[in-house]
């Protein structure tokens, strides 16, 4: 990749130079930490007092996601996430969250062409070949209640996905590219912190390092398209895509199933019939990142 292909992201990291220092960087991550925790124990108190110590159980169990309300609330959660970075930009950084998005209207531009693509990318993929899943596919919510709750739903993956992406191909990527010119460092550290937090080994198992060297791959693919096209819009999209399926239409049924019409035949249990889904999962990963990079060139 030469120079070129990444001229977009110059033009949104040059503001950014000013105050990327390495320090401010470590102030700011410390302040999302700590208002994203504070936020969470605050908002779960809340509910505990209105609603009672039984209710505050249920929302913060083990199983926090199999239900709708349990899963609206996990995810909901992320917003706070997002407010975490606003407040990191302004008072490390003495800037506003709006300049990690880049332009706005670039960026919903972006956003839509790529989702616009990547919906009719995925329709394709799923009525044309003749897919399988080791099995049936097991109903999970019935589909009057999943189309009355897709607004919310949809919603709430897009609060999830935006947070994210702010975090880690905005903010972190953003201050590392102004400060370092290798690109390898702005590229691979905001990916391998993504792939950190995708680390689950008491839920994942043997295929938890799989899992998470996954979300390291998306984390760089993300890195590529907000340097290619200088906002967040396409990797928002990219991501909204991938965790609409995932936890909308067809999920696992574990902890993160409430919102899903159907869910797999099989679990996170099932090491050996996951392990050999995550290469087709890797597959549409790259088919999306193509077909984003498309998108673009419109």
């Amino acid at each position: 990749m030469n120079r070129q292909d990444y001229r977009a992201y110059d033009a949104l990291i040059e503001p950014v130079r000013r105050t990327a220092q390495v320090w401010r960087l470590l102030m700011g991550l410390i302040l999302v930490a700590g208002v994203y925790l504070l936020c969470n124990q605050m908002f779960f108190q809340f509910l505990g007092t209105m609603l009672g110590p039984g209710a505050l159980d249920f929302f913060v169990s083990a199983s926090g996601g199999n239900s709708p309300v349990r899963m609206l609330v996990l995810l909901g959660t992320f917003g706070f996430m997002t407010l975490g970075v606003a407040v990191a930009v302004r008072v490390a950084h003495s800037r506003g969250i709006t300049s990690v998005f880049g332009d706005f209207r670039e960026t919903r531009r972006q956003f839509l062409d790529v989702l616009i693509v990547l919906v009719v990318l995925n329709a394709a993929i799923f009525v044309l070949p003749p897919w399988g899943m080791g099995g049936d596919l097991v109903p999970n919510l019935d589909f009057g209640t999943w189309m009355l709750l897709l607004p919310l739903s949809a919603g709430a993956v897009l609060v999830q996905v935006s947070a994210e992406e702010i975090l880690f191909r905005g903010y972190i990527q953003q201050q590392l590219a102004a400060r370092f010119r290798a690109r390898a460092i702005w590229l691979l550290v905001p990916a391998l912190l993504f792939g950190l937090g995708h680390y689950m080994p008491l839920e994942a198992g043997p295929n938890a390092t799989l899992i998470a060297l996954w979300a390291v791959m998306f984390g760089v693919l993300m890195a590529d398209l907000t340097a290619r096209s200088g906002t967040l819009g396409p990797a928002i999209a990219v991501h909204f895509i991938n965790n609409f399926a995932a936890l909308l239409l067809i999920s696992l049924p574990d902890t993160l199933s409430g919102l899903s019409l159907y869910v797999t035949p099989f679990s996170m249990e099932d090491s050996d019939t996951l392990r050999a889904w995550l290469p087709v999962d890797f597959a549409l990963m790259f088919i999306s990142w193509l077909g984003a990079r498309l998108a673009l060139r419109r």
